[in-house]
This record gives structure tokens, sequence and C-alpha cells, in this order.
């Protein structure tokens, strides 16, 4: 399989002049050159993953994460870790894990919370409040489950659930009063068709 090269087949070097000054002597803009020895093997190249396929589960902040400041997520966000500042999932789910400590305004369409928050919660659609979970601030939402054993001060405000419903149509231009028809002799005379 290894086949020994022979002198003809090896790249030939010109021989330096015997006045020139030593390669490391001049400066050279181009790199340096390495000889590799390289084996016959098909070359392979290795293409990233495309994004599309990426796991579809939700973003997570892990329970050794602390973060001070505004977190907005356009999907479902898990934290186990420490977060002080707001956190905004719109139009998804924001579980707060059982390692949290969250001193936060939390805004989403769904919040689970099975840890600790302070701070004020506010869910367009549901809140759960698990058994192992300590809430203290006001709720905002328009379904609430609170477990037996779940530590909640603060006040609940439950809203209607906001329904996609036709705008109202304007009032239509008051008629005027039909006119009381004079006595005619003959009524048949009298009606017109409109």
């Amino acid at each position: 399989m290894w086949s020994k090269r022979t002198q003809d087949e090896l790249p030939q070097r010109p021989e330096k002049p015997a006045g020139a000054p030593p390669a490391s002597a001049v400066p050279s803009t181009e790199p340096p050159r390495r000889e590799t020895n390289t084996m016959s093997s098909p070359s392979r190249v290795f293409d990233p993953e495309p994004i599309s396929t990426r796991s579809t589960g939700p973003a997570a902040l892990g329970k050794n994460v602390t973060i001070k400041g505004q977190i907005f997520a356009r999907e479902d966000l898990t934290i186990d870790g420490e977060v002080e500042g707001t956190v905004e999932c719109q139009e998804h789910r924001l579980t707060i894990g059982p390692n949290a400590r969250v001193q936060a305004g939390l805004k989403a369409r769904e919040i689970i919370i099975h840890g600790s928050i302070q701070g004020n919660v506010d869910a367009t659609d549901k809140i759960d409040i698990k058994k192992e979970a300590k809430l203290v601030g006001d709720i905002k939402t328009s379904r609430i489950v609170i477990e037996d054993g779940a530590y909640f001060k603060g006040s609940i405000d439950i809203s209607k659930a906001v329904v996609n419903k036709p705008a109202p149509q304007p009032a239509a231009a008051p008629q005027p009063a039909p006119q009381p028809a004079a006595a005619v002799p003959n009524a048949a005379a009298a009606v017109t068709a409109k």
C-alpha cells in the first residue's frame, strides 16, 4: 500500500547562490510553507447542519445561569436559574423550573411555576402554580390553577380571554316616520309600488 517515491517524483528546490543570505535573515511577507505528506484518501467536507433541523424544544436557562436585565423570547422558554429584571414570551409558554429564583415581571401566553418568583405575573391564557412553587406578586390572567401546598401572596385579576369578534356595524341613519295617507275615495289607486 505504501510506496516509496523516487527522487525524480519529488519536487526539486532551486539551489541557493553562494552569496545569498540565509533565509532566516531576510524578512519575508509570505507565510512559511510547510511540507506535508498526505495519504491518498477521499477528502470529506463537513457541512454545518441546517437551522431547520435543529431541535424544536424550548430554550432553557440552566440552574447555574444568572441573568440581570431583560429577556425577550420568541419561543417557549424554561428558566431554572436566577433572573432579575423582566421576562417576555408574548405568544409562548414560560416555565419556571424548581431551582429558579426569579425577581422579575413576567409576561407570556402561558406560565407554569415550579420555583420561586418575586414580581408581577401577566399571562394572556393561563397560569399554573405547582405545589412546590412560591409566588409573591400580583397576577393577571384569564385562567389560573393553584395546586394545594403552593405559596401565593398577592392579588389576582381574572380577565376574560380576548375573542376576535366582528366589528360592530354602524347604526343606520334613522328613517323618517311614514306620513299618514290622506283619505282617498279609491284606496287601490293610492297605493304605489316602490
